[in-house]
């Protein structure tokens, strides 16, 4: 990626992709359910997936399959799931320079659009058309999974194939930046042109040598955007903390 990104929209506008369970949430919502709802042969499963032996969508059909929680119960537990601090502030940073913002994730869109209402994340993110995840369903007590953007004869089996979505939203120019936090990413990582990674990403990232920006929160990747952009850090959040007195 360039030293100065381009500011004016167009093809060579960078797009910005962020996962969600542990990136911009702080933990995995998918696994806090599991631990508190699963029968615990779910973690047998998991096993499973971190060795490589199934995708991701084969492993969150089983193991959702071993959920048992009402309504009230699930919503309570989705309600307690800590998100990052600053991004709240990094979500209007990126409105306020026009940075095209989605997130692609394995997670279920009904706890991602939760939180996400929680912190005032309305609009595109929440309507489908910036976020792309995998579907939840609940009825009887049990929660029924589904996966609108896996990818017939994915090599991977993903829930999410996120690196088919970079592909089709960054279109032949646009330089990509990826945020992540763990395994789940690291097809999408081939994708970008500026890695944001912590965690278990960060790892990956080090083990094959991939370039890469560590990171703890969106606090840090927001500064590097702004020294990226050419904008004015200081004027930036002076103008974000104004707009955040008005509602997020």
């Amino acid at each position: 990626m360039k030293e100065k990104l381009q500011t004016t929209p167009g093809d060579s506008f960078p797009v910005v992709f962020s996962d969600f369970d542990g990136t911009i949430s702080l933990v995995d919502v998918t696994d806090v359910i599991l631990e508190r709802f699963a029968d615990p042969s779910w973690r047998q499963v998991e096993e499973e997936w971190t060795r490589g032996s199934i995708g991701s969508e084969e492993c969150l059909r089983r193991q959702m399959a071993l959920v048992k929680a009402t309504p009230n119960e699930l919503n309570a537990l989705i309600d307690a799931v800590p998100v990052d601090p600053d991004f709240p502030r990094f979500y209007r940073f990126a409105q306020k320079q026009q940075l095209p913002f989605y997130i692609v994730s394995d997670g279920f869109d009904y706890a991602i659009r939760r939180v996400l209402k929680r912190v005032g994340a309305d609009g595109e993110l929440r309507n489908g058309k910036h976020l792309f995840s995998s579907a939840l369903r609940l009825a009887g007590g049990e929660l029924h999974p589904s996966f609108p953007h896996s990818k017939i004869n994915c090599p991977h089996g993903c829930a999410t194939c996120k690196a088919a979505i970079i592909q089709r939203v960054r279109g032949e120019r646009r330089p990509v930046v990826f945020v992540g936090d763990g395994l789940s990413d690291r097809f999408a990582v081939e994708e970008a042109d500026m890695i944001f990674a912590k965690q278990e990403l960060l790892d990956y990232c080090r083990e094959r040598g991939l370039a890469h920006i560590p990171f703890e929160t969106f606090g840090d990747v927001q500064a590097r955007l702004a020294e990226l952009l050419g904008v004015e850090a200081n004027s930036c959040a002076a103008a974000l903390d104004a707009s955040a007195q008005e509602g997020f």
